[in-house]
């Protein structure tokens, strides 16, 4: 009640709004005086491009202000069409209602001059289009066209309805606009045969039909079924007093009384059309999908001309089917009733209205009497003549109390047969029990007995090929050229097409207005000799006679004698096997369908099943297996059948136990019983999961993808990581890569990086999962779980190479993956392993894929090596295989092109062993010479390109990386600290200083010859580099002096001269010279020694990890000798 109330208010507050404004657009009381009203061309321009832009509420004040004050006499039709483009992009109800109040404003200042020519234009806005023209058009433009046209439309007529109800449209003096409007939609649905238009009628009814009809909501939701189209008046009238409360009296109205009437009744009008159409629609669909059906029988295809005709067929009908419900919603009026589904169930159901596996599997789960939805309607859903034959023609008037009394009569007899013949099997059944060997000897007397009977009775079985006569009238195509024999006939070659329940049933009604004893004598006699090829016809043709027996119980009856009597023959000659085999499976299949439809008599097919039972021999072994799958599943699930059926299904699952049959038959058997009595399956449980653990799925394996990989890392990011739930979801999540798209692996690893910078513990648990995975698998090897393997190993690779894990982790892996599960991690040739066979090459897969994924990353420096000595021993582990299959041979083959495309395959296991000796050799003997401390994880390689990645990338891990960087040349690493290198102490000085005094004086005529471009260093403070120049010439001059003598070259800086560098030659034995040589000689010492260090450094990395590999495997080197 609360909605309905706000409902109330909200549309009173319309009404008095409009009650307002057409209050002022009647008074017309606008005084306006034009010599302070402005005439500027750029103000008229600026108030008519706003109008065209929009009229809604973003210009509304600035336009009433523009509309007060400016002259706009020169303008009107400039600004009448700019208010028809002004109102096209009215979208909202506000917008709506702004422009109705500018609109209002100029029809108060010109109401001669404007309002006509706004009306003119609102009124060809609204026309229909032109049938030519669209008819002219292909179907793709036509639906464009339309499409435009309502988009244009259909604001211009929300507002065309609301300046009817203010009063600026109008059909008269004192007379609102109404019919004006009810002319405008007759003229827009009336010429329009596709229902284009529609949209139109429903956006005008749901926001007018209180105002325009008079409509409001009924007591109830739900609309009587009993209710017609056209009694909209009446029943909203008796309704509307205890639903929706009275909003206006008459007096108050906005729309006279009979305008609204006859629009009301033009809407139901046009409701009653539009559900015809929906009609004729929804059985041109039926007869599209039961042609579908038959060329599906026919060509075992549906062709894609036909499909597609037939989706844009399904499309167009849903379309119509909205609007329909959509209308029906907004009247107040109930939808046409349409055919139930049961009428079209041969579909094979192109679209997507076939029954869902989770049903079909809830129907199997629930034990009924049929397999499916579908099966049950064939067999339960039967037409009942009486809705399409005349009674008179049926013959019932006269004869339903006879048939009363007469069924409950057959039913008594009935009910005394069963009983006595389920005391007959009880008894029997404990006769077996105390002596199951009795059961084998009775079988000839049983067949002697029954024989005896026949004979008694003194009736001759007629012979499959040979059925008894009935004698029918002879037929005169003379006498009678179009008379019921000639129909009969042309029915009867009609029937073996009937092959789904349509034309099944047509054929039932077209027989009924040709029934007579003599038709029904060819009826039977036609359907009890159907040919042993076309089984298919005998469920078709059982349909036909359950639907015929219920007013012509005589033809069930005697085709039921019919098949009985050729089963009592056939058992006869049981011992002709092969030439009656294809009659005794039409016989069984004929019986089995005629069950199910319940024309057979259950103590009838008992019976059958029992004469087969007593003699379990033979052929009787396929006619029970048969019977079983035919109609054991109904008498097994049926109220009446159920315990003698049992029953009987004990017996024979005792009897095949004590008799000996040969495989085929045991298989006949056992497959017949369990698809007669499945055995008792749980349903599925789906396994339960919040709602933020069904998001995040959802995130990782339907949302995840390139494009989105943002938008996932930042809804990830919004979760509440501080709670144990959503942490425990995004590992299991992201530490099952098998869950996800094997392209999009690559993906989790990098979502897996991103979160690494805000959530570094979770990357960390994420990669240890992963390796755990790993190494479970390998430990456990179970062949279930390869797949699940390989996207382990993948995402592993793409862990390295978004830097979650470093290059060591994976040369563990891929040594791990060749030596794990052998004895002493060694694999030997062709010698069995519990957890890696030598006909087992999944390693090899996993190796592979692992090398596919990084090994472009190993190409360089000691990561290079490290892979080509793990290449070399892969080779000796494949070779200790069995021959590949071609597979595998080929992902080996193209693994190692992508990595080392100029590798020489070893073609031997002695060339392989070879060299892995001389591999494991070199090794050794470079860990026996490496000394040192211990070494970084990554190789310089992979420091340079993880920096590389850290530039690129911006992040802040880039500062610890950084610090394991080291260049190649030992000269951007040698850095002299010390202070007692740097120089001569202090009396070295002074000695140095008189010594060169002297020296100055002595050589002042050497002066001259120095070179004015010599460098101009203290020798106290002399560069690097020349400092070595020096030095070395030092060096020369002192080993290579010609004169023989030990001098030591100086270069001299005097502060005289032109010539201020001088060489001066120092005697070796002096105080300066050998302490300067001795210098030098440290440096040099220290340097080659920096040097030396630095050139080893990946040669003790190398043997720092061998040493560790040695270790591991607890048995030193691996030393392979293969003995030819």
């Amino acid at each position: 009640m609360d909605s309905a109330l706000l409902k109330v208010d909200e549309e009173k507050a319309r009404h008095a709004k409009r009650v307002k404004l057409r209050e002022l657009n009647a008074a017309m009381d606008v005084h306006v005086e034009l010599s302070k009203l402005d005439s500027s061309l750029k103000r008229h321009t600026g108030m008519i491009k706003r109008m065209r832009q929009s009229l809604g509420t973003d210009h509304h004040d600035q336009l009433l202000k523009d509309i007060d004050t400016l002259s706009l006499e020169k303008y009107i039709d400039e600004i009448a069409g700019a208010t028809l483009e002004g109102i096209a992009r009215c979208k909202t109800e506000k917008d709506v209602w702004s422009a109705v109040e500018v609109i209002s404003a100029l029809h108060r200042r010109f109401p001669a001059a404007f309002t006509p020519a706004l009306i003119s234009s609102l009124s060809a806005a609204l026309s229909a289009p032109s049938r030519a023209a669209l008819s002219a058009l292909p179907a793709e433009q036509r639906e464009k066209e339309d499409s435009t046209r309502l988009s244009r439309q259909r604001p211009i007529l929300r507002i065309c309805a609301e300046l009817a109800l203010v009063g600026i449209i109008s059909d008269g003096q004192k007379r609102s606009g109404g019919e004006w409007i009810m002319k405008v939609l007759r003229e827009l649905l009336s010429n329009d045969p596709t229902l284009s238009s529609l949209p139109l009628l429903s956006i005008f009814l749901k926001s007018y039909s209180r105002p325009y009809l008079g409509l409001t909501p009924p007591q109830s939701k739900q609309i009587s079924t009993e209710s017609e189209p056209g009694t909209l008046s009446s029943a909203t009238t008796n309704t509307a007093q205890g639903a929706f409360p009275v909003l206006l009296n008459e007096t108050e109205e906005l729309v006279e009384q009979d305008i609204r009437d006859r629009f009301k009744r033009m809407c139901e009008g046009y409701f009653d059309s539009v559900s015809k159409k929906l009609i004729i629609e929804h059985k041109r669909l039926q007869d599209q999908d039961r042609r579908n059906h038959e060329a599906y029988i026919r060509s075992g295809e549906i062709f894609e001309d036909r499909q597609q005709a037939y989706e844009k067929m399904t499309k167009g009908y849903e379309k119509l089917l909205a609007s329909c419900q959509t209308l029906s919603e907004l009247l107040y009026l109930p939808m046409p009733s349409l055919p139930t589904e049961s009428q079209k169930s041969d579909s094979i159901q192109i679209g997507g209205n076939a029954i869902s596996g989770d049903d079909e599997d809830a129907l199997a789960a629930s034990g009924g009497k049929w397999e499916d939805e579908e099966e049950r309607r064939f067999f339960e859903d039967i037409q009942d003549l009486r809705d399409f034959v005349p009674k008179s023609v049926l013959g019932i008037e006269n004869e339903e109390k006879e048939d009363k009394e007469v069924t409950e009569e057959r039913e008594k007899v009935e009910k005394e047969k069963a009983d006595a013949e389920a005391k007959k099997l009880e008894k029997e059944l404990e006769d077996l029990k105390l002596d199951g060997d009795q059961v084998n000897e009775s079988r000839d007397s049983t067949t002697e007995v029954e024989e005896h009977d026949e004979e008694l009775d003194g009736t001759i079985t007629p012979t499959p090929t040979s059925p008894a006569k009935a004698s029918s009238p002879p037929l005169s195509p003379q006498l009678a050229p179009q008379g019921p024999s000639q129909l009969l006939t042309a029915l009867l070659a009609r029937l073996p097409d009937a092959t789904n329940r349509a034309m099944i049933d047509q054929a039932a009604i077209d027989f009924a207005f040709l029934n007579s004893k003599a038709a029904r004598k060819r009826l039977i006699k036609f359907l009890g000799t159907v040919p042993k090829n076309r089984i298919d016809l005998l469920p078709h043709y059982a349909r036909f006679v359950a639907t015929l027996s219920r007013y012509m119980p005589d033809i069930g009856t005697e085709l039921v004698a019919l098949l009985d009597e050729e089963f009592r023959y056939l058992q006869r000659k049981k011992n002709v096997v092969k030439e009656l085999a294809e009659v005794r499976l039409k016989n069984i299949a004929y019986l089995s369908s005629l069950t199910k439809f319940r024309i057979v008599p259950s103590h009838l097919i008992l019976h059958m099943f029992k004469v087969c039972l007593d003699d379990f021999y033979g052929t009787n072994v396929e006619n029970i297996a048969m019977l079983l799958e035919g109609c054991g599943r109904f008498l097994l699930r049926s109220d009446e059948t159920r315990e003698r059926f049992r029953t009987m299904l004990e017996l024979m699952r005792r009897k095949q136990s004590m008799q000996h049959f040969d495989q085929r038959q045991i298989l006949l058997l056992e497959n017949a019983y369990y698809q007669c009595n499945p055995p008792e399956r749980t349903p599925r449980q789906e396994k339960e999961r919040t709602p933020l653990e069904l998001f995040i799925r959802h995130l990782i394996y339907d949302v995840l993808v390139k494009k989105t990989i943002d938008k996932v890392l930042k809804l990830i990011r919004k979760l509440d990581w501080d709670d144990p739930i959503v942490q425990r979801a995004l590992h299991k999540v992201f530490t099952k890569p098998w869950k996800v798209k094997y392209s999009n692996v690559s993906l989790l690893a990098m979502l897996t990086y991103d979160l690494q910078r805000y959530h570094p513990a979770f990357a960390i648990s994420v990669v240890d999962q992963v390796l755990e995975d790993v190494r479970r698998g390998l430990e456990q090897n179970v062949y279930s779980t390869n797949q699940r393997r390989v996207a382990t190993i993948k995402y592993l690779g793409e862990l390295y190479i978004y830097r979650l894990l470093g290059s060591s982790l994976v040369f563990d892996t891929l040594w791990s993956l060749v030596t794990f599960g052998h004895p002493e991690g060694h694999p030997l040739p062709r010698q069995p392993c519990p957890l890696d066979m030598p006909n087992d090459f999944f390693r090899i897969r996993l190796i592979c894929v692992l090398l596919d994924t990084l090994g472009m990353c190993f190409d360089r420096g000691t990561q290079k090596r490290k892979l080509d000595n793990f290449l070399v021993f892969f080779q000796y582990y494949v070779l200790c295989k069995e021959d590949l299959p071609m597979d595998v041979d080929f992902m080996l083959s193209d693994s190692m092109e992508a990595i080392r495309p100029k590798l020489t395959m070893y073609k031997t296991l002695e060339e392989a062993a070879v060299a892995v000796d001389d591999m494991f050799n070199a090794a050794l003997q470079n860990a026996g010479l490496s000394t040192g401390d211990d070494s970084g994880e990554d190789s310089d390689e992979e420091g340079e390109r993880l920096q590389q990645q850290d530039d690129e990338d911006g992040d802040t891990t880039g500062q610890e990386s950084s610090n394991e960087d080291r260049a190649p040349s030992p000269d951007t690493v040698v850095v002299l600290s010390t202070q007692e290198h740097l120089g001569p102490s202090e009396e070295a000085e002074a000695e140095f200083e008189k010594e060169l005094a002297k020296i100055i004086i002595d050589s002042s005529a050497e002066s001259r010859k120095v070179d004015k471009k010599a460098a101009w260093w203290d020798s106290a403070v002399i560069g690097p580099r020349k400092k070595r120049v020096d030095e070395s010439d030092a060096d020369t001059g002192l080993d290579n002096d010609p004169e023989g003598k030990g001098v030591m070259h100086f270069t001299v800086i005097t502060k005289r001269g032109s010539k201020q560098a001088r060489h001066l030659l120092v005697p070796a034995e002096s105080a300066l010279a050998v302490h300067t040589r001795s210098a030098q000689l440290q440096d040099k010492v220290e340097q080659q020694h920096l040097k030396r260090l630095v050139l080893d450094y990946e040669q003790r990395e190398e043997a720092e990890e061998m040493k560790a590999l040695e270790a591991r495997n607890k048995a030193g080197a691996i030393k392979i000798r293969y003995v030819g």
